[in-house]
């Protein structure tokens, strides 16, 4: 199976030129790093002592205080931060992060791996959530590179298909040195796959993040106003926000809709998804304050969602609606929010069930239930007992994760 994985990653190697060419066109891709991807180099050759890999937005933030916390301890001198999205490097570009030195992951090709590691020579590779990459971690062990997967997620469907070639995919996990899975299911299904030690600890995203704020002259437009929230939405949620709107307004004359999509390159079709239902609709990226008279405030940028959460008292979190297993709630619980979601969580089953224990969450099957929850809820931020509970357990989470990996290095 690895020969038949191989023959199919210098396929690809030798169309990815035309595949990335049209990614830079439709703006996902950054051209001037492109040769990161295939481990070319402008930047200067270090010794790693810390390696982490997380896919996108998500992966990273969830890491970032792993990497703060690592950037303040002397007896660690350089720490490599890979990931796969223009988005998640424009995030990263605007943290000040001084030991740490940022590239794009590679292609998945055994050649490019080896050189890869070769150049950077990392001490211990920190994999997050579900980078399951075949022949990097082959060459990791073939070099003996500690390699952790931290908050590791293996959802069902996943499950099914690495089942499909189940001696490959036991040779793939069992280059795991040790996993930390975020929650049960995926412990069972890690130990199922081949991994040899697999340690629960809990979700690290459970840890709060850095502390964001908005400029004076925006808190201040939002002072006078009703908020509520829809965070992390996917195609069709936006429209059923947009409803809420509509029937909420009859109740709350200053009410505004901040509208966070989980895609930010899909505000162009939700603002005109919007206006169809006559709504006045201003976005983020603009620059300009939004009009008085502004139903959906659009937040299309990057890594700043936790700032609009701030103003409100009730979320709607996306994903959960549609078929797609939801969103993560915890950000939008740390500001203070009560929670609303659809019954679709599966990705985050554990933690809704943490939120419903402490009666910050409610599930809404329509509209005229989320009217309900968020009429009642609207006034009241959750209490601090409650946020302690989330963030001590956080704290905890956070602690055992550093430490797991200090082991290894």
């Amino acid at each position: 199976m690895y020969f038949l994985y191989n023959i199919l990653g210098i396929i690809f190697f030798l169309i990815s030129p035309f595949i990335l060419f049209f990614r830079i066109i439709n703006g996902k891709e950054d051209w001037r790093r492109i040769l990161e991807k295939y481990a070319f180099y402008k930047k200067k050759k270090i010794n790693t002592t810390v390696w982490f890999h997380g896919a996108s937005v998500g992966e990273i933030m969830s890491i970032l205080p792993l990497i703060n916390k690592f950037e303040k301890d002397k007896s660690i001198k350089k720490i490599l931060l890979t990931s796969s999205t223009l988005s998640s490097a424009s995030i990263i570009a605007k943290k000040p992060l001084k030991k740490t030195t940022h590239i794009y992951y590679p292609f998945d090709v055994g050649f490019i791996c080896n050189n890869f590691l070769n150049y950077w020579k990392p001490k211990i590779a920190i994999f997050v959530d579900s980078e399951i990459w075949p022949n990097m971690y082959e060459k990791i062990n073939t070099k003996k590179i500690p390699l952790v997967l931290i908050n590791a997620r293996i959802t069902s469907k996943s499950f099914r298909k690495w089942q499909t070639f189940s001696s490959f995919t036991k040779n793939v996990f069992s280059k795991i040195t040790i996993a930390l899975p975020q929650n049960q299911e995926t412990k069972n299904y890690l130990k199922r796959l081949g991994v040899k030690k697999i340690k629960f600890i809990g979700n690290l995203k459970y840890f709060k993040n850095d502390k964001q704020s908005l400029k004076k002259n925006v808190k201040k437009y939002f002072k006078n106003k009703k908020v509520f929230c829809a965070a992390s939405t996917h195609y069709n949620e936006e429209k059923i926000i947009g409803k809420l709107h509509l029937k909420l307004k009859k109740k709350f004359k200053n009410l505004i809709t901040i509208l966070v999509p989980r895609h930010i390159n899909r505000s162009e079709e939700i603002k005109q998804e919007l206006r169809k239902l006559k709504l006045i609709v201003a976005e983020r990226s603009s620059g300009h304050k939004p009009s008085d008279d502004c139903d959906v405030y659009i937040v299309n940028t990057y890594g700043e969602m936790s700032k609009f959460l701030k103003l409100s008292n009730v979320t709607f979190i996306g994903g959960s609606i549609v078929n797609h297993g939801g969103q993560n709630p915890l950000e939008a619980v740390r500001m203070g929010n009560y929670v609303m979601h659809g019954k679709k969580v599966n990705n985050f089953k554990e933690i809704y069930k943490e939120l419903r224990s402490l009666k910050i969450s409610s599930e809404v099957k329509n509209i005229d239930q989320m009217e309900r929850v968020f009429i009642k809820k609207h006034n009241h931020k959750i209490s601090n007992s409650k946020l302690n509970k989330i963030n001590y357990l956080g704290a905890k989470i956070f602690k055992n994760n550093v430490k797991e990996i200090k082991n290894y290095l």
